[in-house]
């Protein structure tokens, strides 16, 4: 076993790879850019060292000056974690050459599978099943037409040496080819260097399974078991269970055979996953991604197993830990990703300070031994205080949870991700929490068009416990006002208190979601207080819990608790499984003012601009395409929101712009 290894990576991936580190009694050695100079992995390791500028380009991509950090730190081997360079093979080819070990697979395994024109090529020659396609080497465009019109439509563009859902279209009609094929190649070139596709036939309705491979350097080879990540947004992963629920015994062994059998191909080692698309019990190879993936953990609890622990194994020439008689499956065990990001404005990622960030009870990592699993886990890269940035993925955490059954383990996720607190950016969490109840997950009726297909169920308004929650903000006002959250003396007091008498306020609060406003009628006389809201009154007490920001609060006949997390005038109450917040209309604030004028247009994320499609003068029509931005590794077009006449552009390309920045002027008609 080493002694110390860098790992390459940053976030949760590199907090996980440090954790099974410390457990085994490897030093570990981290790096980090300008922007993650107070990172929790950097906190999480032995040893750190800066590489760089926040720009992943000018930083993580840098693999020169990772060796150099490896060298200088005497790290004999390096763990890539995934994205980044993973899967770079220049990458893995410049640490064999500086004598350091890649904990990974060979070069000759990743360039195998880098392209997935000749990884296809391969697995027809390992007898794996394909889906129809065309992967040859010409790309002029007019073959690539011919050929999806031939194929017949809809069919699904892929960048060749893509991945993580980056450079993948769906093109439904024959006219529409051109510029999506257009659109591929560009996003193709900018995440990956390489603008080259192929064309797949797109199967209606299929599932994504996966099957997770570990090889050995002696020839040995095993699958253990497999993972459905049918749930998708934009073809990017939202939620993996395994094992992938409904299949027949003789299917799973057929497709875990049919990895394996991949894996030997190539002449693989350590950790891969072998990406297959179902329709019924027939599957198809997509691709395989030769490295540990996001959802690994789900593996991790259903086996009991230690994957990161393997990979060292495997990298410092042991043999596989188990055989395959040997591996069995327990249970059932899903993964959320919680994303920085906001769904209803079509999942664009959302940046910020996380000022408040509580997670559900739980352990970050504890597997050891089979038989060793925590019900909840929770895989994180951030702290309370952190600032989620656009230079890098939006991941606030994974959830990991595991049940006895399906069944369990689906109460278990709606739970915790109930209890589930962020405040600062916008997050996934209670499109997750619809996610998890909505009848076609819960009856694993699964396949990759899903949300899409369920849209109005997942991202209509959510009926919340309004009065509770308002009950919750008054009582947290009430005792932030009246002193007594700290038990600071009523004298000094900027409420309604007065000594033996009563009096009666009027709270004013906006839901910050909605824009609505509410006005709350707090009496109290004589020792009983009322509240009346929206016509309706009732008998109210409130009070302070033990904890730091619990309420509690009766309404009438109904007892409800929570928590509330004060951010100035901004109250964001947490009850009943919903979050909803609510800003106090101080009157003695001064309120402020932000109107648009008619025809601004705005950056709806920050990030950097990477297409102007117009020029000052020009006439478009609604619609149109104006100026396109990347963020966050996505990649987003700014439409004409009317007809009109553009009068100025105000970013070029490669410009960075802030959320809400005026692109440029246009003009109505």
């Amino acid at each position: 076993m080493f002694n110390k290894i860098l790992i390459a990576n940053r976030g949760e991936i590199a907090c996980r790879v440090a954790a099974t580190c410390r457990r085994l009694g490897v030093k570990s050695v981290a790096v980090y850019s300008d922007a993650d100079a107070n990172a929790k992995h950097v906190a999480g390791c032995d040893e750190a060292v800066h590489i760089g500028e926040a720009a992943a380009a000018q930083s993580y991509l840098r693999y020169e000056r990772i060796i150099d950090a490896a060298r200088a730190t005497g790290a004999q081997a390096i763990h890539p974690g995934y994205g980044f360079l993973s899967e770079n093979e220049d990458f893995a080819r410049a640490c064999e050459a500086a004598g350091i070990v890649f904990i990974g697979p060979p070069v000759d395994a990743i360039a195998a599978m880098g392209s997935k024109a000749a990884a296809k090529a391969l697995m027809h020659a390992a007898a794996v099943p394909l889906v129809p396609g065309y992967h040859g080497d010409d790309q002029d465009p007019t073959l690539l037409q011919r050929e999806a019109d031939a194929m017949g439509y809809p069919v699904l563009l892929k960048a060749s040496a893509g991945g993580g859902g980056k450079g993948m279209r769906v093109v439904e009609r024959s006219e529409d080819f051109a510029a999506a094929l257009a659109s591929c190649k560009r996003e193709a070139a900018s995440s990956f260097g390489n603008d080259r596709v192929l064309i797949e036939k797109y199967l209606s309705r299929p599932r994504h399974v996966e099957v997770q491979v570990f090889a050995d350097k002696h020839g040995g080879a095993v699958y253990l078991f497999d993972r459905d990540c049918s749930v998708q947004r934009r073809h990017q992963k939202v939620l993996e269970e395994a094992p992938a629920p409904g299949l027949e015994d003789g299917v799973r062994r057929a497709m875990g055979e049919a990895a394996v059998a991949a894996a030997r191909a190539v002449n693989y080692e350590g950790a891969g996953t072998v990406e297959f698309i179902m329709t019924g019990t027939d599957f198809y190879f997509m691709e395989m991604n030769t490295r540990l993936q996001v959802e690994h953990p789900v593996t991790e609890m259903i086996t009991g197993l230690d994957l990161v622990e393997w990979q060292l194994r495997v990298a410092a020439g042991e043999p596989l830990p188990l055989g395959q008689s040997q591996l069995s499956i327990t249970g059932h065990a899903l993964e959320a990703r919680i994303y920085a990001e906001n769904p209803a404005r079509g999942f664009l990622p959302s940046t910020g300070t996380l000022k408040h960030l509580r997670m559900p009870q739980g352990v970050e990592f504890r597997l050891g031994h089979a038989g060793q699993r925590a019900s909840v886990r929770i895989d994180s890269g951030v702290r309370e205080g952190d600032t989620i940035t656009p230079f890098y993925d939006p991941m606030i955490a994974k959830l990991i949870v595991h049940g006895a059954t399906r069944e369990d383990a689906l109460a278990r996720m709606k739970r915790a991700l109930e209890a589930c607190e962020v405040v600062g950016p916008h997050t996934n969490v209670e499109f997750l929490q619809r996610l998890v109840i909505c009848e076609p997950f819960a009856s694993a009726d699964l396949d990759t068009g899903l949300i899409e297909r369920n849209h109005d169920a997942l991202f209509s308004p959510q009926q919340k416990p309004v009065r509770e929650a308002l009950a919750l903000a008054c009582a947290a006002l009430l005792g932030r006002e009246g002193g007594a959250e700290h038990g600071a003396s009523p004298w000094h007091a900027l409420s309604h208190w007065r000594l033996n008498s009563g009096f009666a306020q009027t709270l004013s609060w906006r839901d910050v979601e909605s824009d609505t406003a509410f006005t709350v009628a707090h009496t109290h006389d004589g020792g009983d207080e009322t509240l009346a809201y929206a016509g309706h009154e009732a008998r109210y007490t409130w009070w302070c819990g033990e904890g730091k920001d619990e309420y509690g609060a009766t309404i009438g006949d109904k007892r409800v608790r929570g928590r509330v997390f004060i951010d100035g005038d901004v109250f964001h109450v947490f009850c009943l499984g919903t979050a909803m917040a609510f800003e106090w209309q101080n009157l003695l604030a001064h309120a402020a003012d932000a109107e648009h004028g008619e025809g601004r247009l705005t950056a709806p994320m920050p990030g950097k601009v990477i297409a102007v499609l117009v020029e000052p003068g020009a006439v478009v029509e609604k619609g149109a395409p104006l100026i396109v931005m990347e963020a966050m590794k996505m990649e987003h077009t700014i439409g004409a929101p009317a007809a009109g006449k553009v009068t100025e552009v105000l970013y070029g390309v490669g410009d960075q712009v802030a959320d809400g920045a005026q692109l440029l002027v246009l003009e109505a008609a």
